[in-house]
């Protein structure tokens, strides 16, 4: 099996970028090692502070952020992090020009658990023409350069796209290092499984509604075939089932909190998703348009979110133009 970095090689990415990508996994392996350790390591748990977020931060929320943070800083080839953790951009070095954007422990609600959670990250370039702090990172999604996210489930794997395709790599702890498992992944155009947090289903609108109602009846039904549905509480762990076999992960905007219509960040979350989702072959959009085409305006910006088999979000995107609704989230909210 081929290992990570000649493989990168072979698609002629930057050897910065490279040993950028090797951080975050260095990182990586140090977080999977704490979580596998449980309540060994001393570090599971809720601390008493909250994030920018308004969640309640896990003790490996911070121990995580601090890692990632602090290598990714100390390489000299990072110009600015942001967190999903953190308030605002923290600044590297002046005259490096990559941006990494992450979530350090998504999911982190399944560490006391022992549920699967993952680190999210974006890799973006320095714009030329934009000042320091936050307006560096306000870019869509398709100016990323490099997204993926490391799932820590039973094994430890990888999953990364430069651009060219989507690849899975599995951590080999014999050895240390992360090697190729699957090297093209493909997302199926159609599906029978969906992935909705259902528990919120009084108070989404009218599309997102009659979409799952239609879903539900099954055979009987208009859409003549069965679906199961799969939840994991951690968009990793969802959207990595996507990437494997298939399905339609939704966020949806709703009205339960009409300050915050919508759960998953754009940066952290959102963008890099959507990334490999396209990269794979599927589809990812806020119900109304392509998440990555959205121009951001805050670095903790929230969004709606439609991803996976293209034929079934395409699907579920008919519902959004036939039952017209007044949106609870207005563009770039």
């Amino acid at each position: 099996m081929q290992r990570l970095i000649p493989v990168l090689n072979n698609d002629h990415v930057s050897l910065h970028l490279i040993s950028v990508i090797n951080t975050l996994l260095t990182a990586a392996k140090e977080i999977s090692h704490r979580l596998h350790q449980g309540s060994l390591a001393g570090t599971l748990g809720s601390t008493l502070d909250e994030n920018i977020q308004g969640e309640t931060q896990k003790k490996l929320d911070i121990v995580s952020n601090q890692l990632i943070k602090n290598m990714l800083l100390e390489t000299n080839l990072v110009h600015a992090v942001a967190s999903e953790e953190e308030d605002f951009v923290v600044m590297g070095n002046p005259d490096a020009k990559y941006l990494v954007a992450y979530d350090p422990l998504d999911g982190s609600s399944n560490i006391d658990i022992n549920g699967s959670v993952g680190t999210i990250f974006s890799i973006l370039e320095k714009p030329k023409h934009a000042a320091e702090g936050t307006e560096l990172f306000l870019q869509t999604g398709d100016e990323q350069i490099a997204a993926g996210y490391i799932l820590y489930g039973p094994s430890t794997m990888l999953v990364l796209t430069t651009g060219k395709g989507v690849r899975m790599f599995t951590l080999d702890h014999t050895v240390g290092e992360f090697l190729l498992t699957v090297d093209k992944v493909t997302v199926p155009q159609d599906t029978k499984e969906f992935a909705i947090n259902m528990s919120n289903r009084r108070y989404w609108t009218a599309p997102m509604e009659n979409y799952i109602a239609d879903l539900l009846l099954g055979a009987e039904g208009v859409r003549k075939k069965n679906f199961n549905m799969r939840w994991n509480a951690a968009m990793v762990s969802d959207v990595h089932r996507v990437l494997s076999r298939g399905g339609i992960f939704a966020y949806p905007a709703d009205c339960k909190n009409p300050e915050k219509p919508c759960k998953l960040r754009l940066m952290y979350e959102a963008n890099p998703m959507s990334f490999l989702v396209e990269q794979a072959g599927g589809r990812a959009s806020t119900g109304y348009e392509r998440i990555m085409s959205l121009q951001p305006t805050d670095i903790h910006e929230r969004v709606s979110v439609l991803m996976g088999s293209r034929n079934e979000v395409d699907m579920c995107l008919d519902y959004y133009k036939k039952f017209k609704c007044e949106r609870p989230d207005a563009p770039n909210q």
